[in-house]
């Protein structure tokens, strides 16, 4: 397993959101622009439409992009997941609750416990080997653990929160 962290020109708001416990993010969150990808609702104190806040590809990007080389049980061989770190996207929304109820593009849903958000935990992966994942390719979102980095993650209760197709998350307790 190797994990790479890509700096981008929003590690200020990042470092921000660490040490200010997500007040750069109140300021920061912006409209999306392009089509919506994300959803996240519930126990969150960053919005930006509604009671929700909502991502485009761009915006997810923005946040900052971490890349997990890991091979997976639906996949054949190592590949390179590109995504925004779950610990950070928490952050920038400034979830509050215990669980994530992830939910799929078919209304597949699964709960996640906040404490699996950890880093060099999970991503929300959008691209797969450098290109963008499709709803056919398990896209545009899915949740990737690390599955080679320890044996802990390489269990069927891990296997089952690594939702893909997923376009909503909601923050409960």
């Amino acid at each position: 397993m190797f994990i790479t962290s890509i700096p981008t020109h929003r590690i200020v708001a990042i470092l921000g959101l660490a040490l200010f416990g997500g007040l750069a993010a109140a300021r920061d969150l912006q409209q999306p622009t392009g089509p919506v990808i994300l959803t996240i609702s519930g126990q969150i104190n960053h919005k930006n439409v509604g009671d929700t806040a909502q991502f485009d590809l761009l915006m997810l990007q923005e946040i900052g992009a971490q890349i997990v080389s890991t091979s997976t049980i639906w996949t054949d061989g190592v590949h390179s997941f590109t995504g925004v770190p779950l610990d950070v996207l928490l952050a920038t929304v400034g979830g509050t609750g215990a669980t994530l109820k992830a939910t799929a593009i078919n209304d597949y849903a699964i709960e996640i416990p906040t404490v699996d958000a950890v880093p060099g935990g999970p991503i929300l992966a959008y691209e797969m080997d450098g290109a963008t994942m499709s709803v056919r390719d398990k896209g545009p979102l899915w949740i990737v653990y690390p599955f080679d980095s320890k044996p802990d993650y390489q269990t069927e209760v891990i296997y089952s929160r690594s939702i893909w197709q997923l376009d909503r998350i909601a923050v409960v307790n």
